[in-house]
């Protein structure tokens, strides 16, 4: 009813806009889509994937391009990348081999207060860099709240208070002791000091308890998106760079991101890390152990009991998830020597025509992928048998993949495509650019410092590949035109899209641990608020120091804009 509404509204709204624009120039044509989809993304009046098709009609009918151009925008090679990065990850979640992964690290780790948390934001973040940040929470989350349960049941029994702690119901923890002043209770019979004390104590308690799932579920979802940036796969700044900037000699590739965002994303969770201790008031020293009395290290000793058990019961690796880690790993090493830059890649030398590589990290991917719906799960034991071979299972089915690949999110790639294209073809990202040039003013590093957290903010109320979407060929072109290298401003609006860290809505990570109940919508603000500055400033760290040599941002590009490149030497 809400989205009818708000549909009927924008249509009545935008019927006289459509009249105006349509007797004006292209730019604004173009402009009117960008506006009204922005808008329907914002308010989700439908989802993602449905607005991301608009310009297959609207473009069209507005003479902006061609039906055909259009479609061919909604299937390149970089969603080749992602289909591929994702079908690898649904085989690694389809396996329990994520699982395998996070409990054993949890074991090596421990479960110290502060190194547990540690332990958590750790495996999360690494998962997080090859699977989705969704599927990655939707899994920590319940062995986080198991871990935290145990932990809360063994300091109950070795309390003194233990036994008062069984007697009071659950609710017990969100009521305050009965004011002894109220009339009401004139008459019943007064309850003792000492029992006071215990009720007091076991209130600590609850609330000691209900911090530290904050503090774990925050912590997890923080990780998660943090965690994502480290890797090509969820990132969308090499789509960009290849669509806008054709000649680009593969800048922005596996290895290149690599070595600059995932130290980026290390220092963030480090970060994140030592910030959520002091947000929910922890005691360093004790969360780290020193100290601990015969209580804790009873508590202690139970948790990591239910960790150990929750990895018995996984067995011994299968030779499907063998499998799965053997062609996991290969495809990290093909993709790492694919093109790594500072040396020539195997790709460089084998599969190429003229000095062009043929071979992008959407083959390798790919390749990965169709060996996985051609192994088997499990080992053929007919291969001497003169009896009838049975068809054994595939390491991947397409029924899987269908159930879990997330189309709408390729289809939203491909509508951020046809927005971009149709932003060059009708000269509006020219405009813009020509519109920003004031910006030239100021200084290289305030620049991008306010673009950031211009993107930042705007990506708590959208999803962060709609955000990239409408803002990185915008961004583009304006860096062209005040003699900016495009990608000084791209890379990092790419990563601070990804800084979504203060409300439930803004990404689903957040909202998985806010739906686990012990957070409230101010706990995410406040922790996120300031998480949000951490990761802009950590971002213009990266992008100015390591960064800078690594992609030569000293210089404008060779590959930008021809006439841009002319006006700019």
């Amino acid at each position: 009813r809400r989205s009818f509404w708000i549909i009927l509204w924008i249509a009545k709204s935008a019927v006289p806009c459509v009249l105006i624009v349509c007797v004006l120039f292209q730019e604004a044509k173009c402009g009117y889509v960008i506006i009204l989809m922005a808008l329907f993304w914002c308010m989700e009046v439908l989802p993602l994937g449905v607005t991301a098709l608009f310009p297959v009609v609207l473009f069209p009918l507005m003479n902006i391009m061609d039906s055909t151009k259009v479609c061919m925008e909604y299937l390149k090679d970089s969603n080749m990348l992602f289909l591929g990065g994702l079908m690898v990850a649904i085989a690694v979640e389809h396996w329990n081999l994520h699982k395998r992964i996070a409990l054993r690290v949890l074991l090596i780790v421990g479960v110290r207060p502060a190194l547990l948390i540690m332990g958590f934001m750790s495996v999360t973040a690494f998962l997080s860099m090859w699977i989705s940040n969704t599927a990655t929470t939707a899994m920590m989350i319940p062995i986080a709240q198991a871990v935290l349960d145990q932990l809360h049941k063994s300091e109950q029994e070795t309390s003194p208070v233990g036994h008062v702690a069984e007697s009071i119901n659950k609710a017990f923890k969100l009521q305050e002791v009965p004011d002894k002043s109220d009339p009401s209770l004139c008459n019943s019979s007064p309850v003792p000091a000492s029992e006071e004390e215990k009720l007091e104590d076991v209130k600590q308690l609850e609330e000691k308890h209900l911090t530290f799932c904050k503090g774990m579920s925050l912590s997890v979802c923080y990780a998660a998106s943090i965690g994502g940036i480290a890797t090509l796969t969820g990132m969308v700044t090499s789509v960009y760079t290849s669509r806008l900037f054709p000649t680009n000699n593969n800048v922005v590739n596996f290895a290149s991101w690599f070595m600059f965002a995932f130290p980026t994303m290390l220092l963030l969770l480090a970060l994140s890390w030592i910030w959520l201790q002091m947000f929910l008031g922890f005691d360093f020293r004790k969360n780290l152990g020193f100290g601990a009395n015969a209580s804790m290290k009873a508590k202690q000793k139970m948790a990591y009991r239910i960790i150990k058990d929750e990895h018995k019961k996984l067995g011994s690796m299968r030779f499907a998830e063998i499998a799965v880690t053997v062609l996991f790993l290969i495809l990290v090493v093909l993709w790492f020597t694919r093109d790594p830059g500072f040396i020539p890649g195997w790709a460089t030398n084998v599969f190429n025509k003229n000095g062009e590589s043929y071979v992008t990290d959407a083959t390798v991917v790919m390749f990965i992928s169709l060996l996985m719906f051609l192994i088997p799960s499990e080992i053929p034991t007919y291969l001497y048998s003169t009896k009838q071979i049975p068809v054994l299972p595939a390491l991947l089915d397409w029924k899987t993949v269908n159930q879990k690949m997330p189309w709408n999110i390729v289809i939203l790639l491909g509508g951020g495509f046809a927005l971009a294209k149709g932003s060059e073809e009708s000269g509006l990202s020219e405009w813009l650019g020509s519109k920003l040039t004031p910006l030239q003013n100021m200084s290289s590093p305030i620049i991008v410092l306010l673009l950031c957290l211009l993107v930042a903010t705007f990506t708590e109320c959208t999803s962060n590949v709609a955000t990239t979407t409408l803002f990185l060929p915008i961004l583009a072109a304006m860096a062209q035109t005040i003699c900016l290298n495009p990608l000084y401003v791209m890379l990092p609006c790419t990563l601070s899209a990804s800084l979504a860290f203060m409300l439930p809505v803004a990404t689903p990570p957040n909202a998985i641990a806010f739906s686990y109940g012990q957070l409230k919508v101010i706990d995410m603000a406040k922790a996120g608020s300031v998480l949000n500055i951490l990761g802009v400033l950590t971002i213009m760290l990266a992008i100015n120091t390591w960064g800078y040599p690594l992609f030569d941002l000293n210089h404008f590009p060779v590959w930008a804009n021809s006439t841009s490149a002319a006006s700019c030497k």
